[in-house]
């Protein structure tokens, strides 16, 4: 069986499009499936329209969380509760055509585990495809693990592949980093990315940079090694100019029209101290995102709470790992 994974939040505009256009393209995989959304605590009417197509067809399944726990909770919950031997990630705004999934699944069946999709094409703005360009490579550089360029979650991983993924611990969760992680076969494909088919865009600047940070902070050391190293450089150059202010003043040398006896040298010494007390702050809120992040995951606390669950035959939620113990439903539409 095939399962697709869909993250929504507030996406009554389009919830009916995506139902159609999933629906349409799983006539050509030749599989049952399932269809499995994710509503992130949306606010407005998507949990009521999923509710109402999820009476006339228990192919379509539905979590509703108790608030928003955002967008990688959404696809982790999606993921740990997907009971296909394949399972497909699209975004609920069809930026990801579904269309596109049967050549993704034609690539599992030919015994790749992971095949993930690569923006070849982005209708997007400039700007916003300006950013995502340099992130990507700039998380590719100093991540541990080789993070394929121009990837984002819109992929279909196998059941083996996924059983790995769902084990893994940790509370803050990259999901497109920890696939690469897992390892297995993988392969990329290309696709151009589509439009936002209805609705307003719910990735703020915010979250993007928050997604961002969590890219980096979770894989990859490099950013405390750059910090101690340009603390070592920084120092050395210090060391360096004190030994040469030092013999200008016993020896009364002017060098480059400086002279420390003819000069009093606040200029120098307040920018000095701006210089220092600055990479000080950048490499403690280095030291932060790091530690914020370790305080995040001792707490073991899970990354979402389910609130209702819509033709599940177990209506017991699961968390990743398997540590979190169960938690209750409450009576919001649960079935």
């Amino acid at each position: 069986m095939i399962s697709v994974v869909v993250p929504a939040y507030n996406e009554e505009a389009g919830i009916g499009q995506l139902y159609s256009r999933v629906v349409g393209a799983a006539a050509a995989w030749r599989e049952e499936y399932e269809l499995l959304v994710v509503d992130d605590g949306s606010r407005d009417r998507t949990f009521e329209l999923l509710r109402g197509l999820a009476e006339r067809d228990p192919r379509l399944k539905i979590l509703s969380f108790t608030r928003n726990f955002g967008h990688q909770a959404a696809v982790t919950a999606g993921l740990v509760h997907a009971s296909g031997d394949i399972v497909a990630v699209i975004d609920a705004d069809l930026q990801d055509p579904p269309e596109e999934l049967l050549g993704f699944i034609q690539k599992c069946r030919e015994g790749y585990d992971v095949v993930y999709a690569i923006r070849a094409k982005r209708k997007e703005s400039a700007l916003k495809r300006a950013a995502y360009h340099v992130y990507y490579r700039v998380l590719r550089y100093l991540a541990n693990v080789d993070i394929p360029l121009d990837a984002g979650d819109f992929c279909v991983i196998s059941r083996r592949a996924l059983d790995t993924l769902n084990a893994l611990p940790e509370r803050n969760r990259f999901v497109r980093g920890m696939r690469t992680w897992i390892g297995y076969r993988q392969v990329g494909m290309a696709y151009e990315r589509q439009a936002r088919a209805a609705g307003e865009p719910k990735y703020t600047l915010r979250s993007l940079v928050n997604l961002a940070l969590d890219g980096v902070v979770n894989f990859s050391y490099k950013p405390l090694r750059m910090f101690g190293i340009l603390g070592m450089a920084t120092g050395s150059l210090a060391l360096l100019a004190s030994v040469v202010f030092l013999f200008q003043y016993l020896t009364d040398a002017t060098i480059l029209g400086y002279n420390p006896r003819a000069s009093p040298g606040w200029t120098s010494l307040t920018l000095m101290i701006l210089i220092f007390a600055a990479i000080q702050l950048f490499g403690i809120g280095i030291l932060g995102e790091y530690i914020g992040r370790l305080f995040e995951e001792t707490k073991r606390r899970p990354p979402y709470l389910v609130q209702s669950m819509v033709n599940f035959a177990d209506p017991t939620p699961s968390y990743p790992g398997g540590r979190y113990g169960e938690a209750a439903t409450t009576s919001r539409g649960s079935v």
